[in-house]
């Protein structure tokens, strides 16, 4: 009997950090656009995920890579996988 493997592909999205809640969560805004159901034209729409931050590292205005994981709270379904592009500072040039 062979044993079989099953890998489930996980959705992945990249957002920005909105808000940095708490110890090892933020929450990221995915923003797409869809037609309008009458008029077609495209409207921006947004989601606010919940997500796992496990070493600390985003900041608000990064904009990450997230990928689906099993629940790891009430609201935290998103596991932060990488920092794309960090956030820019006002008032500095980048070199």
């Amino acid at each position: 009997m062979s044993t079989v493997t099953r890998e489930t592909e996980r959705k992945s999205l990249v957002g920005e950090v909105t808000s940095k809640m708490g110890d090892k969560s933020v929450k990221v805004t995915y923003f797409y656009k869809t037609p309008h159901p009458i008029y077609g034209k495209e409207v921006k729409r947004k989601t606010v995920l919940h997500a796992h931050d496990e070493n600390n590292e985003c900041k608000v205005g990064d904009k990450v890579e997230i990928s689906e994981t099993r629940p790891l709270s009430k609201l935290k379904r998103w596991r932060v996988i990488r920092v794309v592009e960090a956030a820019k500072i006002a008032g500095q040039v980048a070199v």
